[in-house]
């Protein structure tokens, strides 16, 4: 049986929302609200990993644990990484999941779905996604989605390409992809190794760096989208939903 952890990556350098993860959503930060999403998910202990003391203290009043990491990572992957070298030298976790710090309204069930697509069959990493539904996603590079062939388990696409662009061609269905990943360990040690790749570059997708050089990638199909927390607007939508709740 696989053992896992969830890490939650956090600095506060965000240009198009300052100090985002201390947003106040009915009287609590933004980052705790994930927090409690990750405990919810009953997936393992739940570590955040960041650059800023504001937010360990945040994490430390709510009852979480929190990990103070350099605060020149250029990807919340290298944090990940960083923060499971410093609090597990015995290696006792086999898989990692890199949940986001921005997506307050998360449903624990997403998180179960992320580990749940890389336990079926031999993917290195577990991700999800959701079919696109609103016609103007479809066109919006906003809107990642990815390509994928289905498994022979329902509900899980072997993932073949991820894009800002409209694809596959043609009649049928879109996918919405969810930026929550759920690594093996040695995926997490190969990936944070290796160098941007040329199309991760061009489409300015990290998974893709993943795909070049030959990882496999499973994604689950799930019915919801998070909201991801990016500007004011986005701000103003989640705390419209959790604190009506």
């Amino acid at each position: 049986m696989v053992k896992s952890i969830v890490v939650i990556p956090a600095r506060l350098a965000a240009t198009r929302l300052p100090d985002k993860p201390l947003a106040d959503i009915g009287g609590e930060a933004m980052i705790v609200h994930v927090w409690r999403r990750a405990i919810e998910a009953g997936c393992g202990p739940v570590l955040v990993a960041t650059d800023s003391q504001a937010i360990e203290d945040a994490i430390a009043t709510a009852g979480g644990e929190a990990i103070l990491t350099r605060p020149d990572h250029v990807s919340g992957s290298d944090r990940i990484f960083e923060a499971l070298q410093a609090v597990d030298e015995e290696r006792q976790y086999d898989v990692v999941v890199n949940l986001q710090g921005d997506l307050p309204t998360l449903s624990p069930a997403l998180i179960r779905k992320c580990v749940e697509a890389l336990e079926l069959g031999e993917a290195d990493i577990g991700t999800i996604a959701a079919e696109i539904v609103r016609d103007e996603e479809r066109t919006n590079p906003n809107v990642v989605k990815v390509v994928g062939s289905p498994l022979s388990r329902g509900g899980i696409l072997n993932a073949l390409y991820f894009t800002r662009a409209t694809a596959p061609y043609g009649a049928g269905p879109l996918y919405h992809h969810i930026g929550l990943y759920a690594y093996r360990r040695a995926a997490l040690e190969r990936f944070v190794g290796l160098r941007p790749s040329p199309l991760e570059m061009r489409e300015k997708l990290e998974q893709l760096r993943a795909l070049e050089d030959g990882m496999r990638i499973h994604v689950g199909l799930v019915d919801t989208v998070p909201i991801g927390v990016d500007t004011a607007a986005d701000l103003a939508r989640a705390r419209e939903i959790l604190e009506t709740a």
